[in-house]
């Protein structure tokens, strides 16, 4: 359905046969897609897919998975797109969950953003005003998106999440050009259209389950074992993992052990449908968990660093903040606390096994590897400087 062009761009509203072999052939033509997408994540596992916004050269197609239902032949043609969007890992993640792939390659604009000094987060309505001096209405951010049809300030908002892209792009790419940094932004984009990093490891589960610091091996086996269950219940039917068997009652169930479907009316939060529909399930699992060999049981969380090591990553954190305010860049984007402990706790014993401890990105090693390794090796000194003359800055000598 073609509809009046929005602030000159031509706009296509796919919800047939028709319209979605017309958009798959517009982007198996296209040099690069823009996309974004409308989603409900209300009361699902996976966010329910609401609305798809593609933009082109000649214009934007918004596509109604409500009515088409089946997205494939359009999932098919974006796997081997070139996509631009912001803040994609989101619209990423349910193209993964739901259809387990993604385009052949990615470029955020928030990402790209961050490299050029804007932060990690800055929003698609500051980036738009700031490069391309428009201001967004952003009328429409808890529009009810599963009523039909699209009312006109519904479509403007559509059109307007994906009418800039291509801009916002090219201008973050003259800027990054501009400081040396296209290659820093460009590599940080496929790990974002890697599907593996939109995958939970089923054997790191137990660890999100509130209360597994306080348990043994063998009980932590029980844990991995129902919240793998949990993981997957939940999968099938679509629901969040609490309307399954909240982190209280799994915590319970590792304490009771129950082994027949009946002892599970000893957890008074277990009702007779949860026990009727996933009660065999559950006593399964705590048997699978008490069956583990020994060398197969998961391992505890680990220990906390202890005081010399945490003072030792707060130390380096102090670097790393001041290597990324030098270079304008946000703190976390460079190092990560994760990064950091890690460090204290393996103490690797070179500048290039610092670097490999964590995987250290080209642009990461070029900016941090040489100053953290003088910093742990004694070489160099942190010290403050202008303090007193209300000036003060973090210097390395």
């Amino acid at each position: 359905m073609n509809l009046p062009a929005f602030s000159g761009l031509a706009v296509d509203v796919i919800d047939d046969a028709a319209g979605l072999a017309r958009t798959v052939d517009r982007i198996l033509r296209a040099e690069r897609v823009g996309i974004d997408t409308e989603f409900h994540t209300e009361k699902s596992y996976t966010p329910h897919l609401m609305v798809v916004q593609l933009l082109f050269d000649d214009g934007v197609a918004i596509v109604d998975p409500l009515v088409l239902r089946d997205l494939q032949l359009l999932i098919d043609a974006l796997a081997g797109a070139r996509v631009v969007g912001h803040a994609l890992s989101s619209d990423l993640r349910i193209l993964a969950d739901s259809y387990d792939t993604l385009p052949r390659a990615v470029y955020d604009t928030q990402v790209a953003a961050a490299f050029v000094g804007y932060g990690l987060s800055i929003s698609l309505l500051d980036l738009v005003r700031d490069l391309c001096g428009v201001t967004l209405r952003k009328s429409q951010t808890v529009s009810d998106w599963s009523l039909r049809p699209f009312t006109h300030k519904q479509l403007e908002y559509l059109v307007d999440d994906v009418k800039y892209l291509f801009a916002l792009e090219d201008g973050l790419r003259e800027k990054l050009r501009a400081r040396g940094r296209e290659g820093w932004a460009d590599e940080e984009m496929p790990a974002l259209a890697n599907v593996g990093a939109y995958r939970s490891d089923p054997r790191r589960l137990y660890l999100r389950v509130s209360g597994n610091a306080r348990m043994n091996r063998r009980e932590l086996g029980v844990l991995s074992e129902l919240a793998i269950l949990r993981d997957r219940y939940a999968r099938e039917r679509n629901i969040p993992l609490k309307y399954v068997l909240p982190d209280d009652v799994m915590v319970g169930l590792v304490q009771l052990r129950p082994r027949t479907v009946d002892e599970l009316s000893q957890l008074r939060r277990i009702d007779n449908g949860t026990r009727r529909n996933l009660g065999e399930r559950i006593v399964e699992a705590i048997a699978r968990g008490e069956a583990l060999a020994e060398s197969d049981l998961p391992p505890r969380a680990p220990k906390p660093l202890g005081a010399q090591r945490e003072a030792l990553v707060s130390t380096m954190a102090v670097l790393v903040s001041a290597i990324a305010a030098d270079n304008e860049l946000p703190t976390t984007l460079l190092l990560p606390r994760a990064a950091l402990e890690r460090i204290a706790r393996e103490a690797p014993q070179s500048p290039v096994a610092l670097g490999d401890v964590v995987n250290l990105t080209s642009w990461r090693r070029q900016l941090a590897v040489e100053p953290l390794w003088q910093l742990l090796s004694g070489e160099r000194v942190l010290r403050v400087e202008g303090y007193m003359e209300g000036d003060p800055r973090t210097v390395f000598d």
